[in-house]
Order: structure tokens, then C-alpha cells, then sequence
């Protein structure tokens, strides 16, 4: 009698005949991409592609001295990947950054003799020592040159890689170890690294074989390459999704009609609605980031009555359940703890919200989580937040100064300002301030003491941006610095893109709006709807509100709630009803005007 087979869904039988498309490609020693939309399964097809090279070659290759390079942009996901493969001697899973100083990392000669072409460093030379026969260290990802060392910034790494990919003899050294290298989330590889691949690997049968996994729709960072195109590369496409129930999928499907995704259970219940804000009569805010958005009260209020209009109709819209995904960021600033910080960056809020300002950036990917390593009593977190490769506690002196430093720190942050943890910081060292924000803090002084008397501490008229807003930054508290941080690190109910990509909830709920220099979200549904034309100087903005719409409306598994703030035109409403079912599009009572 037959063995009764297992019943496979739709999903499961889409993400079978990639993988088997995977498999053939590798077999056939040619470049592949692997498209995976929103929740197909991305990371098993790379794992499940790494157990198949395992399994057939890997005793070869650890033989012959050889490995599958997994590259990733996390150090989670990196560790993920050792762990889903028993870290087999076979793969070498590591960061962009840390594979690329392993394969360039013994070119010292070469590095020194092109410096002066990457990054800033013909400015930064000439302002320090000469080159020599320095020893070329990557550590800190902090630039910096003396007589001994020249230590590189996290992307000159990526450009030294890029320009030694233009030498054959190179290429031959990179594929005799690594003769196949996968490249996870490959949309977010940088610009120019992805262009060097394309140019001197890519169809080259003496490189490697590149495996690309991601989803260029899912593109969110500046200077990532996005898509890859390229002759050479075999396109495929898995046509899967595991997430999200067949209400959800079918709008996805709609938005994104040359990828349609199969769904896995096939009878799950979900749920779309949108609300739109059309029917207010008040007066809209103007300006050029602001133009037909709510008032800020307003957008509370109507943020407030969808949750309370859900509520009442059996979501559970607690912090456990649903996810508010903000992406009009400056309406809850306020509330939220940090509404002096967000008034700093008014018109550039990427400064703070993507962490395009230095003095953010290492704020919350470095002195934050330090002081949350050291107030754990995690010393190893401490230090490896900073960066640092050995301890610099060498002796009951050091010990005594870190712990004087790191306490007075912790006090700072509660009860001072910017300004204050900035000077503690600089007059300590421990943790030594970027080479950036010395400079900038320095201009500021030298600029400050320079200034004729009885003039006020404000900005001149024809101060650098940078250092005005370095000016201000100083006099906001240094709490609102740690209600930013709870904030993006996803703390809160709410979110924006940045903590969200890749992830997943039972109910979402996105509020679209205005505020952003980057997104508008009503010309972005005029364009989508195919009868408006993409100006063609245009079609980065396009791409960029496109795949931020897109990753939201991904999230969820169950439900999915659509708010718009702005108002929106005929023509993205008639792009929403495209998209979605018209009985879910529905207008949302206010108040009267404020």
C-alpha cells in the first residue's frame, strides 16, 4: 500500500521549486538571486542552500582549505547562520565589514598607497603625519593616523574591497578560499561594492559564484544598491509567504503583481482596513515637509480613534498585540520623551530618526548600549560596545578611573544635558569621542571664543548648519538622547521603519503622514497608480516611498490597519482601491476644527 503523502500548501510547494532552482544553479556554477518577498522564508532558502553545499562539497572544501562565505549585516543574523549550521568548519559566516578585512587585510602596501584616494583621508593626512610604513588596523572603525598605526572607518573597508576587486590576482587569491560566497539581504550591500562585484565578478567564470538572498523592495538605507542587474545572474523568484493571512497576501499581491506570493494556511482569517482623514474641514498644516498634513492634536486625535474604533470591533490593541508603525515620525516625538530633540532637527528629521547626525549615531549605536552594559554589571558588553578589542583595564588605577568615569556617566545621563556628557567625555576618555565629534565640538568653541563681545549664544546667521544645531543639541537634556534610543531600539508601542524591517506582528497598524524631507506617501499612490507618470528624476523617491509602504504593510500576520493624516487626492484613492478591497477604505469622523 502507498505511503499517503504529506499535504503541502501552496506556500510550502513555491518555496520547494526555488530551492530546487537554488540547488540547480549552484550545480551549474552560475550567479544566481534569489527574490524573496516579504515573508517567503528568505533566511531557511540561504540555510537550507548552505546544509546543500554541506552535504555534496563540504569535506572538499575543508580539505582543500576552502569555504562558503555567508555575509550578512548584523551580528545577529551572522550568528544565527553559525547556529543553524553547527558552525561546520565549511562556512565562514561574518558582517559585510569583518569578511572584507579578513580578505583585504593582508594587502598593507597596496591600502597605504591608495589611502590618500578613499574616504577623507588626503584632508586627514594633511592635518596629521605622513604615511609610511604604518601598520593598516581595522578596530574602532574610527579614522585616525599616527606615526605607528592607521586605523580605517567602517567604509573605507568596504572601498579598499572595492577597489582590490579591480586586481585579478585578487580575485584569484579571494576564490581559491572562498569559491562561493552568499551575500544575505544583498539589497542593502553598499553602492559601490555592489557595483564592483557586478563589474569584476559577475560573469567572470575565474571568480566566485555569487548566491544573492533578499528583496530589493525592501530596500530602506541610503547608499545600498537596491536591485542587481546583470546578464550574467539567474533570477529567481520565491513565491512564498509564510506570514501573513490570504487577505493581507491577496493586497500585497495586487501592489506587487510580478512577484504574487502563495499563502500557507490557506483558510486563516485576516483582516484589512484604511482610513483615510479626507473628510476633515479643518485648516491643514503648511510648509514644504508639512503641506496637507493634520494638525499635530488633530493626528493624535484621529490615531486615538482608530485604536478606539478597532477596540470596539475585537482587535486586541495592546502593546503585545498590535504594532503602531509611525511613519510620519515628529507626531509623537512629544509624547514619546523626546520632542526638544526632534525641534532641533525640524526639516532633517533623518538626522536623528535614521541617525544620519554623528552626534546620534554615537549616542545610540555606542555610548547607549555601553551604559546599559556597564549599569548590567556586563563589562564584556561595556567594552565590546565601545569597540574595543582587549580591555584597556590593566591595572587597579584603570579600573578605579573607568568606574569614577562610567558612574559620573550614568549620572550625567539622567540629570544633564548633551553638552554635559559631551564634555565629561572628551575631558575623560573613557569612552573617547569620535574624530568627528572633537572636531565639531572644537569649531564650536574656537567659533564661540571667537565671537565679539556681548554677542549671545545663539547661532550667527552664517553659521554652518552642523555647528548651530551642535549649539542646540548642547541644551537639550540627555534623557530625551535615552527616550530616542528606547524608541528605535522598539521599547515602545510604536516603531518606525528602522526597527521593523524583518520582523513580524499579530496586528499592525501604520500611520502615514508628513514630516519627512524623504516620503510622500499621497504623490508616491498618484504615481503607483500607472496615470501619473515617474518623472524620470523622480524614480529614487518613487522606489524609496514604494518600498517603505511595502515593508509595512508586510508586517502583520493577522490584521492590517491603514491611517492616513495626509490628505490624499483622487487619484491615490483610486490607487488604495486597486489595492485594496473598497469596503475596507473607509472616512474617518473627527471633531470639528481646532
Amino acid at each position: 500500500m502507498p505511503t499517503e503523502q504529506r499535504y503541502q500548501s501552496p506556500a510550502e510547494l513555491a518555496s520547494a521549486q526555488a530551492l530546487d532552482e537554488v540547488y540547480a544553479a549552484i550545480e551549474s556554477g552560475r550567479s544566481f538571486i534569489l527574490e524573496a518577498g516579504a515573508g517567503a522564508g528568505k533566511t531557511y532558502s540561504l540555510v537550507k542552500a548552505l546544509h546543500y553545499l554541506i552535504n555534496s562539497r563540504g569535506a572538499t572544501f575543508v580539505r582543500h582549505g576552502q569555504q562558503v562565505a555567508c555575509i550578512t549585516y548584523t551580528n545577529v543574523a551572522s550568528d544565527e547562520i553559525k547556529a543553524r549550521t553547527d558552525g561546520h568548519p565549511a562556512v565562514c559566516s561574518s558582517t559585510i565589514h569583518a569578511f572584507c578585512w579578513t580578505v583585504i587585510s593582508r594587502f598593507q602596501s597596496y591600502m597605504r598607497s591608495e589611502l590618500l584616494s578613499v574616504g577623507n583621508w588626503r584632508d586627514r593626512v594633511a592635518q596629521n603625519v605622513p604615511i609610511g610604513n604604518q601598520s593598516v588596523q581595522y578596530n574602532l572603525g574610527h579614522p585616525k593616523i599616527d606615526s605607528k598605526t592607521i586605523q580605517l572607518h567602517h567604509n573605507d573597508v568596504l572601498a579598499f574591497t572595492a577597489k582590490l576587486l579591480e586586481l585579478p590576482k585578487f580575485r584569484r587569491l579571494l576564490t581559491s578560499t572562498f569559491p562561493i560566497i552568499f551575500i544575505d539581504e544583498y539589497q542593502d550591500t553598499d553602492a559601490g561594492l555592489a557595483t564592483a562585484i557586478k563589474n569584476h565578478i559577475l560573469g567572470d567564470t575565474e571568480s566566485p559564484l555569487i548566491g544573492f538572498f533578499g528583496d530589493h523592495w525592501q530596500r530602506i538605507y541610503g547608499s545600498t544598491c537596491g536591485s542587481v542587474d546583470h546578464p550574467s545572474l539567474r533570477i529567481i523568484g520565491k513565491r512564498a509567504n509564510f506570514r501573513s493571512a490570504p487577505e493581507i497576501v491577496q493586497s500585497l499581491n495586487r501592489m506587487r503583481p510580478e512577484l504574487p506570493q502563495e499563502v500557507s494556511k490557506t483558510n486563516a482569517i485576516g483582516e484589512v482596513r484604511v482610513y483615510h482623514t479626507n473628510d476633515w474641514t479643518g485648516t491643514r498644516r503648511t510648509g514644504q515637509h508639512w503641506a496637507e498634513d493634520l494638525p499635530a492634536p488633530v493626528a493624535h486625535q484621529a490615531l486615538a480613534t482608530v485604536l478606539q474604533l478597532l477596540a470596539s470591533d475585537g482587535w486586541d490593541t495592546s502593546s503585545q498585540s498590535t504594532k503602531v508603525l509611525m511613519l510620519t515620525h515628529n507626531v509623537l516625538a512629544q509624547e514619546q520623551g523626546y520632542g526638544t530633540l526632534a525641534s532641533v532637527f525640524q526639516g532633517y528629521n533623518e538626522g536623528y530618526a535614521k541617525k544620519e547626525d554623528k552626534h546620534i549615531a554615537f549616542f545610540l549605536d555606542l555610548l547607549e548600549p555601553a551604559c546599559l552594559g556597564y549599569a548590567a554589571k556586563d563589562f564584556g558588553s561595556m567594552l565590546g560596545s565601545f569597540g574595543l578589542s582587549k580591555s584597556p583595564i590593566t591595572s587597579i588605577k584603570d579600573k578605579r578611573l573607568w568606574t569614577e568615569s562610567m558612574e559620573r556617566l550614568l549620572s550625567l545621563r539622567l540629570s544633564g544635558t548633551i553638552g554635559d556628557v559631551l564634555d565629561h567625555l572628551r575631558e575623560t576618555e573613557r569612552p573617547c569621542l569620535t574624530e568627528d565629534l572633537l572636531r565639531l565640538g572644537e569649531e564650536l568653541t574656537a567659533q564661540s571664543a571667537g565671537a565679539t563681545e556681548g554677542a549671545t549664544a545663539t547661532a550667527a546667521e552664517d553659521e554652518r548648519p552642523d555647528l548651530s544645531r551642535l549649539r542646540s543639541l548642547r541644551q537639550v537634556l540627555y534623557s530625551e538622547v535615552m527616550a530616542l534610543a528606547r524608541f528605535i531600539d522598539d521599547k515602545t508601542p510604536f516603531s518606525t521603519k528602522h526597527g521593523v524591517k524583518g520582523a513580524e506582528f499579530e496586528n499592525v497598524l501604520v500611520v502615514f503622514g508628513r514630516g519627512w524631507n524623504q516620503y510622500n506617501f499621497n504623490q508616491f499612490l498618484e504615481w503607483a497608480g500607472g496615470t501619473i507618470p515617474v518623472p524620470t528624476d523622480r524614480v529614487p523617491a518613487f522606489e524609496r516611498n514604494r518600498n517603505l509602504f511595502y515593508v509595512a504593510c508586510s508586517r502583520p500576520r493577522t490584521r492590517l490597519a491603514l491611517l492616513f493624516t495626509q490628505k490624499l487626492s483622487i487619484a491615490a484613492m483610486d490607487t488604495l482601491a486597486s489595492w485594496f478591497r473598497e469596503d475596507s477604505i473607509r472616512p474617518l469622523s473627527l471633531t470639528n476644527p481646532l
